[in-house]
This record gives structure tokens, C-alpha cells and sequence, in this order.
């Protein structure tokens, strides 16, 4: 629950401390005196839009600070609005965002007032607060939903342009089978320049050995020459080492006269063959124009190419198996569609009766409940249409809420749902939701605030003395104006909580404007007897 609220330099209020107890407690005070500026205070500190028109005049920042309690844990929530630039969130010391911030009180604290009113009239708001009251998991559904969602979306994505998906079906083909074709092999490019080269001067090759061979090896060639000049010189005397060397040199040239006698007669001219190394060599020219500078480049290529084929030929498979699963999916829906949808039809009429039961209690004795619930294309057999319909007389159709209810009407069936649903936060806030009611009306509602108090605290904004009788503690807003001898004084609102004197004299306010009167005083005095009386009836037959 919230323990203790502390506020400073937020609108009218300079800086007030609030400790708070469970049960009831009733904020009063006259028009203007600043009790709206708790309620901001709070919805601050549950992630509200922080505007830095609120903070007080003169001021450089608004800050407020709660401390909630529940059970053992506790957590100090505080938000610090500046005058111009971004707020800041802190929760337990440490900086946060407001979205945090809220993520952790937003499950504390709940506040109700003209806005939630209007929220009522949501049918989003009024499906949900006919499943918080039935109990429907719609977990599954909405799980099947988002399931459907995303398969349409990866079907969507599978399918794409079909005829560009055949055109680059067709060039990756054709582009693999090229390449596959040819049956290039690292390094073949630089051995067929080779062979060609020699195919190519194949006559003159042959022309060259004869030409050396005749120079070496016929009469008075070379190798005869160097015969002849050993043995000029003799083995013997001074030329003996020289005419060793010619010797060696002779056996040399004799060897060298034998191998170019081999090549020569090896080199045989082969037109056909010399086409077709051209041939093949111009092949490899087109796969490096079209595909790589090398070989291998184009080898790499044609692996993408290989990848990429695949890649698209398996489309077909996935898109079945996609489809397989969307009309799993899509079973799984409707099962669950019908299922949150049967249960909504079956739960309806019960939450129409508790509804009027408590309308009843809260002086609408003549109302008449409805809860139609109905289909929509987007999620058909699931009852997602939920429309809350009320009659205020006798012989008049249920109508739409937004047509029928007045301010106090939907106020009283905002509090009516609230005691029926189960469950909700430690906190609640009720701001002003009492208003446009009196009399009757005024001592039910007190009396269904006070009900719903047994469990959560419960915080009520109200001019009504009927609601702030019947509550356990009553903080007194009050705006004081401090005199200036030098222009306007400076308006500043206090909040404290009262003592049973001071409540009879608040009260009596309420009840007639004087807290003076003897007459109001005796009611206020009578109104708090007759609260007291009441809540221990209540208590004792709780027990």
C-alpha cells in the first residue's frame, strides 16, 4: 500500500507530507485548495506525462516521493519534474526511466477518475473487464494470433514476384551449367599458352634444330673443330690442360647435338590440335570475361551460383510447409476463438446480474444491465465485441453507456465493476468519481467506497461528507494566502490529517459552508456516530 506521500513545488503546493494507513482514507477540502494536485502527484509516479507547467511559480523543480509497502518489500518511487527540460525517474535511489518506473507502480497503485470514466466506454475496456470477471485466459488466443500473424508474414515474404523468381531461376542455370560445361581447372590457362605457343612454331622449331644440328654435328661443324684443335695441341707439354678442356667441352656438345636431335624430331605439326587448344583457350576467355578475372574466380562464382539455385528450388518446399503450418495455426485460432468466445457468451449474463445487484445497492434500483457480446470479421467466433448497455427506467432498451449514462451513472458503474472484478492493485484512487450524486445515491456510494476499503486501501477525492464520514482517516487540503505589504501574497496549499474534532468541523463545512453551525455540527457529529455504527455491524458480521 502507499505509506507516506510527499510533494514539493508542484502547483499551489509548496511542500506537504502525507502518511497514509490502510483502509479508507478521504481527501477534502474547497474547490481550488489543491487536492487535484495529490492526485497528479501520483499519476506522476505512475509514469503520467510530466508537464512543466505544474511545477510552482519560482521554483526550479517539482519533486514527489512516495513509499509503498507490501508485505516485506518496500520501494521509494520518485519523480523530479524541472521547469524546462526532461524529468527525471528514480526508484529506490537509482536512476530509471518512466516507463520503469511505472512498470513497478503501475502494479501498485490504481486512479480512478474522469478519465477512467471515459475509458469505461471503451469496448476494449469492457471486454476486458468481462474476462478479468470470468477468469478467461486469453494467453493462448492471443499467442495464436500473433503465431497466424507472423506466418502470413513469412508466406508473404516466400512468395514474391513469381516470374522474376523463373527469370533468375533460368540465368542461374544457365550461368551453372556454362561454367560446369567448360569443366575449367586452376592453372589450365597458363599450360594451354604453352602448348600453343609451341603448336604454333611448330615448322620453325623444327627448321632451327636442323639448322643447329648441322652447325654442331656435320664435317668441320663444331664438334670436328674441336677434335681437330685437341690434337693439335697434343695431350703432352705446354697446351696439355687446354687441350683437356676442348676435350670435355667436344664430349659436351656431343651430348647437347643428341638432345636437340630428340626435340627436333619430337615437334610434330598439328593443325587440329592447335584449333582446339585455341579453341579451349577461348572458352576459358569468355568464363573470366563474364565471371572472374582467373580460374578460380570463376570456380568461386559458379559455387554461388550452385548456392543460390538451391536456395530458390527450395522455396517451393518451404512455401508448402509454411502453408502446413498457417492452416495449423489458423485450426489452433479458431479452437481458441471458439473457446474465449463460449466463455464470454457463458459469463455475460452473470456479470450483467452482479452488476445490477450492486447498481441496486448504489440507489439505481431500477437499472437494467446487459452485457451483449458479438463477433467482428478480424477474429470471428472469439466475442471480441463486448458492449456494456444500461436502462436507468422502467420499459427503455439497455443502450450503449456513452448514450444512456450520465457522469454520476457511469461513476457509480465504474465503482460497481470495480467491487466485482477480483483482484487489482494494493492502491486504488478515486478522484472526485462521486460527483454529480447526493442523497441516497451519495450514502450508497460511501457505503460501496468503504465496502471495497475491507481489501485495498483505497484514497477518495470527494466533496460529498456522506463519502468522507464513512472513511477510516481524513487529510484536510487547505490553501493559505500569506499578506504582502508589496503586492499579492503567496498561495500555498498544506494537507494534514485530522483529529475527531477537526472531522466534525470539516464535515460541517461540507454540509452547509459553516463549520460555525450548531445544526451542521450535530449532523457531521450524527453522520460519523451512524459511520462508526456501521462499520462495526459490518465488521461483526464479516466475523
Amino acid at each position: 500500500m502507499l505509506v507516506e506521500l510527499a510533494v514539493r513545488n508542484l502547483g499551489v503546493i509548496a511542500e506537504s507530507r502525507i502518511a497514509l494507513g490502510a483502509g479508507m482514507t478521504a481527501l477534502t477540502g474547497e474547490t481550488g485548495a489543491g487536492k487535484t494536485m495529490l492526485v497528479e502527484a501520483l499519476r506522476l509516479l505512475s509514469g503520467g506525462k510530466a508537464d512543466p507547467s505544474r511545477v510552482r511559480e519560482g521554483a526550479g523543480e517539482a519533486v514527489v516521493e512516495a513509499l509503498f509497502a507490501l508485505g516485506d518489500t518496500e520501494w521509494v518511487a520518485r519523480r523530479v519534474v524541472p521547469a524546462s527540460g526532461r524529468s527525471r525517474s528514480y526508484l529506490n535511489g537509482e536512476l530509471v526511466t518512466a516507463g520503469e518506473l511505472c512498470s513497478v507502480t503501475g502494479g501498485l497503485i490504481e486512479i480512478h477518475g474522469q478519465h477512467s470514466q471515459q475509458a469505461l466506454l471503451d469496448r476494449g475496456s469492457q471486454r476486458s473487464a468481462l474476462d478479468q470477471y470470468a477468469g478467461i485466459d486469453t494467453g493462448p488466443l492471443d499467442a495464436a494470433r500473433r503465431s497466424l500473424a507472423e506466418l502470413q508474414e513469412q508466406l508473404a515474404a516466400l512468395g514474391g514476384d513469381e516470374r522474376a523468381r523463373q527469370r533468375e531461376l533460368d540465368l542461374l542455370r544457365h550461368q551453372v551449367a556454362e561454367i560446369t560445361g567448360v569443366g575449367p581447372v586452376p592453372g589450365e590457362d597458363d599450360a594451354l599458352a604453352e602448348e600453343e605457343e609451341l603448336l604454333a612454331g611448330a615448322l620453325d622449331h623444327r627448321e632451327a634444330a636442323a639448322e643447329g644440328a648441322q652447325l654442331l654435328g656435320a664435317e668441320s661443324g663444331a664438334v670436328d673443330l674441336l677434335a681437330r684443335g685437341a690434337a693439335v695441341l697434343g695431350s703432352d707439354g705446354p697446351f696439355a690442360s687446354i687441350s683437356e678442356r676442348l676435350v670435355a667441352l667436344r664430349e659436351d656438345l656431343i651430348d647437347s647435338l643428341a638432345d636437340l636431335r630428340g626435340v627436333a624430331e619430337s615437334i610434330e605439326p598439328d593443325e587440329q590440335h592447335l584449333a582446339e587448344v585455341r579453341a579451349r583457350r577461348q572458352q576459358l576467355v569468355e568464363l573470366r570475361r563474364k565471371y572472374g578475372e582467373t580460374i578460380e574466380e570463376v570456380l568461386g562464382f559458379c559455387d554461388r551460383a550452385r548456392s543460390q539455385l538451391a536456395e530458390l528450388e527450395g522455396l517451393d518446399e518451404q512455401r508448402n510447409r509454411t502453408r502446413a503450418a498457417l492452416e495449423e495455426a489458423g485450426d489452433l485460432l479458431a479452437a481458441e476463438s471458439a473457446r474465449v468466445g463460449a466463455a464470454r457468451r457463458g459469463e455475460a449474463p452473470g456479470l450483467a446480474r452482479a452488476l445490477e445487484d450492486l447498481l441496486a445497492d448504489l440507489a439505481l434500483g431500477s437499472v437494467t444491465i446487459e452485457v451483449d457480446v458479438s463477433d467482428t470479421t478480424e477474429l470471428p467466433g472469439a466475442g471480441e465485441a463486448v458492449d456494456i448497455r444500461l436502462s436507468t427506467n422502467p420499459g427503455m432498451s439497455p443502450a450503449p453507456l456513452a448514450k444512456v449514462a450520465s457522469g454520476g451513472e457511469l461513476s457509480r458503474v465504474m465503482l460497481a465493476l470495480r467491487l466485482v472484478l477480483s483482484g487489482g492493485p494494493p492502491t486504488m484512487v478515486f478522484d472526485e468519481v462521486d460527483a454529480g450524486i447526493g442523497g441516497a445515491a451519495a450514502v450508497s456510494v460511501a457505503s460501496a467506497l468503504a465496502r471495497l476499503a475491507r481489501g485495498p486501501q483505497v484514497l477518495v477525492v470527494t466533496h460529498l461528507p456522506q463519502v468522507a464520514a464513512v472513511a477510516d482517516a481524513h487529510v484536510l487540503v487547505e490553501k493559505h494566502v500569506s499578506d504582502s505589504s508589496e503586492g499579492p501574497g503567496t498561495t500555498t496549499t498544506t494537507a494534514r490529517t485530522l483529529g475527531d474534532d477537526e472531522r466534525v468541523v470539516e464535515l460541517s463545512r461540507m454540509l452547509s459552508g459553516s463549520p460555525d453551525s450548531s445544526v451542521a455540527r450535530t449532523h457531521a457529529e450524527e453522520l460519523l456516530r451512524s459511520a462508526r455504527s456501521s462499520a462495526g455491524q459490518q465488521l461483526r458480521g464479516a466475523t
